[in-house]
């Protein structure tokens, strides 16, 4: 439901948020603040930083000459609010598209994102500030109060064999016997597991025995996204819409 609040500007911060409060923000939301929006002295400004809620503040005073904004904080808007256990354990793929989906990834309530190295990865690195910079614009946009967590990525046969207890394991494949994800997650609709993650290739798909390791992760959940090839950023997208409508926070 979409409230007078909902058009205040939003910002993550690294500090606690506390009533008759202040915090200082740094040049670049100040200018972002102050120069994009133009926002004056007691204009309101929403403030979250994935532990306290989400806060209202106001603009303390006119900043001065090449000097940051201040905020005084007022009272909490919403409590902190805990997203589902849902992991993406996807291989990076080029740059655009790897943005895309962490962005998308962020707005469909991703808690943790683990980049993983395949055979065919060709993108090895991942940049970790920018990722994490995209997931907080996400974030902020998407009225979401947590950011998701985005870990140095690890090779595939470590996570196969490292794969922690109690978490299903929803791998998306390409080839081989696999269930319509429809039909695969429709025993998880009236009870989900607590914990899960989706587990999806780089450009190309995994290989033949990157399939086989992953379908010998206890409870592997091997599944097909339609009739048609989908580009990876997209299948991890989809898979992660249909995880949400059907057994995440979505019903």
């Amino acid at each position: 439901m979409m409230t007078d609040a909902h058009k205040w500007p939003r910002l993550f911060v690294a500090e606690d948020l506390r009533a008759n409060t202040t915090i200082a923000l740094a040049p670049e939301p100040s200018h972002y603040l102050s120069h994009v929006l133009r926002l004056r002295q007691n204009d309101p400004v929403r403030l979250f930083n994935a532990r306290d809620g989400e806060w209202l503040s106001r603009v303390a005073a006119e900043p001065a000459k090449k000097r940051g904004l201040t905020l005084a904080l007022q009272k909490q808007l919403r409590p902190q609010l805990t997203e589902p256990d849902l992991w993406l354990c996807c291989a990076p793929i080029k740059r655009a598209h790897f943005d895309f989906m962490m962005m998308k990834a962020t707005e469909l309530g991703v808690a943790h994102i683990q980049p993983i190295l395949t055979d065919r990865t060709q993108v090895r690195e991942v940049n970790a500030d920018r990722s994490r910079a995209i997931a907080i614009e996400a974030a902020e946009q998407s009225e979401r109060l947590s950011i998701p967590i985005i870990h140095p990525p690890i090779a595939l046969d470590h996570m196969a064999i490292h794969w922690p207890a109690g978490r299903l394991p929803i791998v998306c494949a390409e080839f081989g016997e696999a269930m319509p994800i429809g039909l695969a997650m429709r025993p998880f609709g009236a009870t989900p597991p607590a914990a899960a993650a989706v587990i999806t290739g780089p450009e190309g798909g995994f290989t033949p025995s990157e399939m086989q390791q992953l379908r010998q992760i206890p409870n592997a959940l091997p599944l097909r996204l339609g009739p048609r090839i989908l580009r990876a950023d997209t299948a991890a997208l989809a898979a992660l819409s249909c995880w949400q409508a059907l057994c995440g926070d979505w019903r």
